[in-house]
Order: structure tokens, then C-alpha cells, then sequence
């Protein structure tokens, strides 16, 4: 049994699992950002609400990097356990073995275990939300590389300029990253309204961008068939590198059936292996992914 947590920027939410797919919720509070001993505070409540035995695990999800040799975690949007090795220092407060993953990791976990993914020896987790990321399980195992860093495909100069898409020069964008031309600049859902901006000279929410090519926009059109390429090609290349079965896509974009069949064409397109059903999918966890992929990397790692 593991009392296991999904932790964002403003919310803590917790549930009680007995397998990866099988949860009791427990219930939610406001993440406490500033103070640590309130945010131990509120995870020590949770667990005592769900009625996790003595000595129980704890397994986290959370909104940021963690560094696998070092355990310090790199969360931005939550200052007091920004920089913290949270795993241990949890972990001492608490009397219980604590487990942290990157959110993005525990995605393709859940996917791995209880989604899309569930029947497939190499799983790769994507996300294609307000930005780009991504997570890997090998085996049922979440790999975990140097830094805590791998499964991000949206990082890097990578960004093509010039495309069949769309035959004139695109630029390269800054990334939050430090670095411009990245994937994450284009194909998120930040990124797609940018596309759209940047070929048509209108503000349109990616929502609709979506909406408008469904019902045979020409502008819309043109936009996707050149986030489609941008995307695609990167994402042909982790293919080649690391030989997932399967793809399971998650975010907001990835709630658009239509979208991800075109890019699941493309890419398969795109690669070497000849591949004649589905390899990227939408994910089918789109509720509480990030606790079964808390629950997931316990289970996994053999903490119960």
C-alpha cells in the first residue's frame, strides 16, 4: 500500500493505492510554496486522513526535475523545496520511504502500467501541453538519466526553418530554457498559437485553432500542417534513438484525436521501422495521471 501525491504549483492532491490503477482518494489541499515545515505539515495530514499502516511508502509526483544521483529537486513555482534533497528530508520528517518523480516522468509511468502503454516492453510518454516533455519506462521502469533530464525532446536547437509547410523563413524563438529554436517554443499549445500568429497575423487560442481546422479552415489548416512537420521530425528522431512500441501523448493537445492521428502518420512516416498500426496515441489517463504515476513508481521500484 502507498500513500501517494500529485503536486503542483497550487494544488497537493492524495490517494491511497493498492496497485498502480486502483486508488482511494484521500482529498486535496493548497500547496504551501513559501514554508517547508507547512508543507511537510500538510503531506504528514494526508497520510494520517488515508489510514496508510505505519511505515507505509510514500510516492510523489511533482512539477519539477529530479536529480537521480543527488536527490535535489528543481521545482521553480514551489521556493521551499526548490534546491531540497525532498526525498530525504521528507523522508526523515515523515519515518517512511519517499519516492519523488518529475510529473512528466510519472505520466509515461502511468501510461506504462495502467494506459495506453499497458502490454509494451518500451513506453515514451509524451506531452504536449502548454509546453513539450516527455518521460521513458523501460521494462516497467521509469529510466531515469543523468540530471534527471531525460524524455525532454522539446529542448535543444531543433526547430527547422525552413519547411514544406511553409516555404518562407521561420525564426527561431527564445526558449525559457536559456537556448531558441526549441521544440517547446512550437509545439506546445503556447507554441502553436505562436504558428498561428506568426502565418496569419491573429491571436487565436489553440482551442481554437483546433475547432477552426476540424471545420475546414483554410488559416487553421495551414497553421497544423506546419506545427505537424515542426513536430513530427523531432519526434521521428527519439523513435530512431530509442525504439519505443508505443507513444501515448498527453496535454492539452493530446485531447485532440484528429491532431495525433496526423502526427502519429507523420512520424511513422519519419522513421526507419516500417510500422503498420498506431504508434503515437492520445494517452487514456487523462484524470489523476500524475497519482497512478506516483502509485506506478513505487510499485515499480519495489517499495511495497
Amino acid at each position: 500500500m502507498i500513500t501517494c501525491f500529485d503536486i503542483g504549483g497550487t494544488t497537493i492532491k492524495a490517494a491511497l493505492a493498492v496497485e498502480p490503477g486502483s486508488l482511494r482518494p484521500i482529498g486535496r489541499v493548497a500547496t504551501p510554496r513559501d514554508d517547508f515545515a507547512l508543507f511537510a505539515a500538510s503531506i504528514s495530514q494526508l497520510i494520517d486522513e488515508g489510514g496508510a499502516p505505519a511505515g507505509a511508502p510514500v510516492a510523489i509526483s511533482v512539477t519539477g526535475v529530479v536529480d537521480p544521483e543527488t536527490g535535489i529537486t528543481t521545482v521553480a513555482n514551489i521556493p521551499c523545496i526548490d534546491g531540497r534533497a525532498l526525498s530525504a528530508d521528507l523522508g526523515a520528517l515523515l519515518g517512511r520511504q519517499v519516492l519523488v518523480a518529475n510529473d512528466a516522468d510519472c505520466f509515461a509511468l502511468a501510461e506504462a502500467h495502467a494506459g495506453a502503454g499497458q502490454g509494451h516492453r518500451v513506453v515514451f510518454g509524451a506531452i504536449l501541453g502548454t509546453g513539450v516533455g516527455g518521460g521513458l519506462v523501460a521494462d516497467g521502469k521509469l529510466f531515469r538519466g543523468a540530471g534527471g533530464l531525460s524524455g525532454e525532446w522539446g529542448h535543444g536547437t531543433i526547430v527547422a526553418t525552413t519547411t514544406r509547410a511553409a516555404p518562407h523563413n521561420l525564426p527561431h524563438f527564445a526558449c525559457g530554457c536559456g537556448l531558441s529554436g526549441c521544440l517547446d517554443t512550437v509545439g506546445g499549445a503556447r507554441g502553436l498559437e505562436r504558428l498561428h500568429r506568426h502565418l496569419q497575423g491573429t491571436d487565436l487560442a489553440s482551442t481554437a485553432v483546433i475547432e477552426a481546422w476540424g471545420n475546414g479552415d483554410n488559416a487553421a489548416a495551414a497553421t497544423v500542417d506546419l506545427y505537424v512537420e515542426l513536430v513530427a521530425g523531432p519526434l521521428a528522431l527519439v523513435v530512431n534513438v530509442i525504439g519505443p512500441d508505443i507513444i501515448p501523448v498527453g496535454g492539452g493537445l493530446g485531447n485532440s484525436a484528429p491532431l495525433i492521428a496526423r502526427l502519429d502518420e507523420a512520424v511513422r512516416a519519419g522513421i526507419l521501422r516500417r510500422v503498420d498500426r498506431p504508434l503515437v496515441v492520445p494517452a487514456q489517463l487523462t484524470v489523476d495521471a500524475g497519482l497512478i504515476g506516483a502509485a506506478s513508481l513505487g510499485f515499480s521500484e519495489g517499495v511495497v
